[in-house]
């Protein structure tokens, strides 16, 4: 990745490492609770909302070429059960880890005495500038990673009936009755048949009625 555009030192995912120095082996941990930033999830399924807290608990280690930062974010997510469609919510912890080098390092951590102007980036790094690093991109692919793919809202929900969509775990003895396709012709024909005869049947009745009267004169 190429070198970081101007951050700014009040984003409360700008961190600075001025106090941990360069000296390799120094530590530093950090506690900070900051509002989660839009789209931190898996979009149209889960995530959490815009400007909910996320607990971050984050261990700064200096090493050769730049800063190892390893940490956890703890947060609620929010999203729909892809079976019944009800709300989902769900503790979230995900755990990072993420290198931000010195800009000045070449790959063996050894300070460049001067940097190739024309030396490809490697587009896997993240850099640190004037001392401070953006943690908002580990963040998110860390949450993605921690989020499931498809939510439920328990494990054996058995979602919604496929006929008229009602929540089948809200009624455990919901079915309709099957009807055999193959039948179903059939079953129309027969119920013509029964209606003719029942027409003919309400024919007959006063021809019969009219033969009787003709016999007795």
């Amino acid at each position: 990745m190429a070198l970081n555009a101007r951050l700014d030192h009040r984003n409360p995912l700008v961190f600075d490492t001025h106090e941990l120095g360069r000296r390799p082996g120094a530590l530093q941990r950090l506690s900070r609770e900051i509002e989660a930033p839009a789209d931190l999830g898996i979009q149209g399924v889960i995530g959490v909302p815009q400007g909910a807290p996320v607990k971050l608990e984050l261990r700064l280690e200096s090493v050769m070429d730049g800063v190892l930062v390893t940490g956890t974010a703890r947060a609620q997510a929010e999203g729909e059960c892809v079976r019944c469609l009800e709300p989902v919510e769900l503790e979230l912890e995900a755990d990072f880890q993420e290198m931000f080098s010195y800009p000045d390092a070449d790959d063996r951590g050894r300070v460049k005495a001067e940097p190739a102007d024309d030396a490809e980036e490697d587009e896997d790094r993240l850099f640190l500038e004037d001392g401070l690093f953006d943690l908002e991109p580990v963040l998110r692919d860390a949450v993605v990673l921690a989020l499931p793919m498809q939510p439920v809202c328990q494990d054996d929900c058995p979602g919604l009936c496929s006929e008229c969509g009602v929540r089948l775990a809200d009624d455990p003895d919901h079915h309709h009755d099957a009807v055999d396709i193959r039948w179903a012709a059939l079953q129309g024909l027969a119920g013509s048949l029964e209606d003719g005869e029942k027409d003919e049947m309400s024919g007959d009745a006063p021809r019969s009625a009219r033969a009787a009267e003709k016999q007795e004169k």
